[in-house]
């Protein structure tokens, strides 16, 4: 499996608070089968992200993990006004190792009604939007058919594997079902952020999602898209949603 949406960087957001938790976390993805980890620290307006300077923490957390498994820098990239006028002007700072894509992450209390054209500024520029979470954020569970809308329009669709199991609650993994149902995820992740809650474990995921649409799918999902995101390629599995009208319940 690879993970393409994980916070094992120590010391730098609100995820692992010294080398030995983020050697953990690679410890307990590598035994969960994960292969390929992508390290996507936060840039927002409370943590600064350094491209460079991460790409040092990245080589330094491979040389104390060794081999497995293998590790990538991305960012946790927040859709805000001034993210998106730096990462305009600088394309490859954010996006997922030298690939075209970048996680984007929502605010919980406001989803723009320009996002598209956001998006559609960011595609000019050579990257391709990859939409984090969208079942944990209230404001989007409200209207999940935007949602299918952006996946209908081309835009990667990223879930965290932990709302299909619960983790979030009722709601959530509502939320994250009708996604699944409606053919409008493309990538689970583990957003992890430690050892004991938030963890870097997939498989759990993977075997629920299984249950609702097939092993085939469930394997797209955690294997086949996001190697072709790190190889920069077409994602393989990308059908067209099923549309019809989401009711909140």
């Amino acid at each position: 499996m690879v993970d393409i949406h994980s916070h094992i960087l120590p010391e730098v957001d609100d995820g692992p608070k010294s080398w030995d938790v983020a050697v953990a976390m690679c410890r307990t993805a590598a035994a969960d089968g994960i292969t390929h980890q992508v390290a996507t620290p936060h840039a927002n307006d409370r943590y600064h992200y350094d491209r460079e300077y991460l790409q040092g923490l990245v080589a330094h957390l491979q040389q104390l993990v060794g081999d497995s498994p293998k590790l990538s820098l991305g960012c946790d990239f927040h859709l805000s006004y001034d993210n998106i006028q730096d990462a305009l002007a600088h394309p490859t700072r954010y996006v997922i190792d030298s690939t075209r894509y970048l996680l984007v992450e929502f605010s919980n209390y406001s989803v723009p009604q320009n996002t598209t054209d956001s998006f559609l500024r960011l595609g000019d520029k050579g990257m391709t939007p990859i939409i984090t979470h969208p079942e944990r954020n209230p404001i989007l569970c409200q209207n999940l058919q935007r949602v299918a809308d952006w996946a209908d329009q081309g835009y990667v669709i990223q879930m965290t594997g932990s709302a299909l199991t619960g983790f979030w609650g009722e709601r959530t993994r509502r939320a994250a079902l009708w996604l699944l149902e409606h053919q409008a995820v493309h990538v689970l992740a583990t957003d992890a952020h430690e050892t004991e809650k938030r963890v870097p474990i997939l498989s759990t995921a993977r075997d629920a999602a299984a249950a609702i649409c097939g092993a085939e799918v469930a394997q797209a999902l955690v294997e086949g898209n996001p190697r072709a995101i790190l190889a920069n390629q077409t994602l393989p599995y990308f059908p067209r949603p099923v549309m019809p009208s989401y009711r909140k319940n």
